[in-house]
């Protein structure tokens, strides 16, 4: 059996995939790793079974040398610097290099950023769709929002610039208002953000009553740098806040599922802080308004009152004499009739008078004796019955023309 050396196997090798692959060729592939030196671009890359959480079922190491980075990104602009990121997926036009000494290398010749962003695109769809079926795009705009907003939950980078010009918008608002803002420092770009947001997120919701809303702020950037406020769990862990979430993330034109997750989604973050401003102003002309009416209501009732006292005073200054008028007309016809009263009380009086008289002349026992009766006394009381009287007793008795006198046996 033939032995060969390293070298001689290793260029055998070169030899075959040079015969095989005398031209480039597109392939798809993942970027585990990014690392730069000296204008070159070199990429660990990666593909991943059918699940996404799978491990690597392939992987390569490419280079983009510096005179093809620069032709690249002269065709490119930014874009190239947004899809060369950890994570991405790239459709790259790739020529196949072996190496004696340092072994097999993609050699990067050119890039689809329209792959890239179809995939972004693509992806960002599936994330809406399994966050509408799960009825999380609304939860958190169906949260009440209070009246007035004051203590304010940050989720931002501490160096952020938009972070900066949120605080500072608010320290000089022109109304006066007092802001309270306690700052939960995460990434907001880069491989990290998803995972150190949501713990800022997790943290926000362990302290839920200690905040009126949570602003997640960012100061503008490259479009796909906003990439990663796309992600399923970010989203889910922002729709899951007791707290309604207010956005900021610096762009005009484009719209993250974050924010459509989010109670409100602001452009940047001093549009935030307006946003704030205006609430708190609504609710201060809301108490303006209703001290104005109150002072409109009271001084409606105190000129109803004032006019109603007026209406007494006048019906008492104008119905004082009529009343001493009619009084005095009163004891006129009274002092008119008194006579005739007396008078009448007096003949009835008389007239009672009389009657009684004959009454008592009727009663009196003189008529009764001169009717034919009469009366004995004992002891000169009328007596009653006779056991009244005992033998030896001496009795009157009184007649219509004079007295017997007998003696009881």
């Amino acid at each position: 059996m033939a032995t060969y050396t390293l070298f001689e196997l290793q260029e055998y090798i070169r030899r075959v995939l040079a015969l095989n692959f005398p031209a480039g060729l597109w392939i798809t592939a993942e970027i585990a790793q990014t690392n730069r030196a000296r204008g070159h671009v070199f990429l660990d890359l990666v593909q991943k079974g059918p699940d996404p959480e799978s491990s690597a079922v392939a992987q390569a190491s490419a280079v983009l040398w510096q005179r093809d980075y620069q032709r690249l990104k002269l065709q490119m602009g930014a874009v190239l610097e947004e899809i060369l990121r950890d994570g991405r997926e790239l459709r790259l036009h790739v020529r196949v290099d072996f190496n004696e000494r340092f072994g097999l290398k993609l050699l990067i010749t050119d890039i689809d950023p329209a792959y890239t962003l179809g995939r972004m695109e693509l992806q960002r769809r599936q994330t809406i769709d399994t966050l509408r079926r799960a009825g999380l795009l609304e939860r958190n705009k169906a949260l009440p929002l209070p009246a007035v907003l004051q203590r304010i939950a940050v989720v931002s980078s501490e160096g952020a610039a938009g972070f900066q010009d949120f605080r500072e918008h608010l320290a000089k608002n022109a109304f006066g208002f007092a802001y309270h803002c306690r700052l939960f420092s995460t990434a907001v770009q880069g491989k990290n953000l998803a995972s150190e947001m949501i713990a800022a997120l997790e943290q926000v919701a362990a302290q839920a009553g200690r905040f009126d809303c949570v602003a997640v702020l960012r100061g503008g950037g490259a479009r796909l740098d906003l990439a990663g406020f796309d992600q399923l769990d970010l989203c889910k862990a922002a729709a899951a806040l007791p707290l309604p979430l207010l956005t900021g993330i610096g762009h005009d034109m484009d719209e993250t599922i974050l924010d459509l997750v989010a109670y409100a989604a602001l452009k940047t973050p001093t549009a935030v802080a307006d946003f704030l401003m205006q609430r708190n102003l609504f609710f201060e002309r809301q108490l303006l308004q209703l001290a104005a009416d109150c002072r409109e209501a009271a001084g409606q009732q105190m000129k109803i009152k004032a006019l109603g006292l007026a209406q007494i005073e006048t019906s008492v200054r104008w119905s004082g004499p009529g009343r001493v008028r009619f009084a005095r007309g009163a004891l006129d016809a009274l002092a008119a009739q008194l006579p005739g009263l007396v008078r009448r009380r007096l003949q009835g009086a008389a007239a009672q008078l009389e009657q009684a008289d004959m009454f008592c002349t009727a009663l009196h026992p003189d008529t009764v004796l001169r009717r034919g009766f009469s009366l004995t006394l004992k002891d000169g009381k009328a007596l009653a019955g006779a056991v009244a009287v005992a033998p030896g007793d001496l009795l009157e008795t009184r007649l219509r023309d004079g007295s017997v006198f007998s003696m009881v046996t």
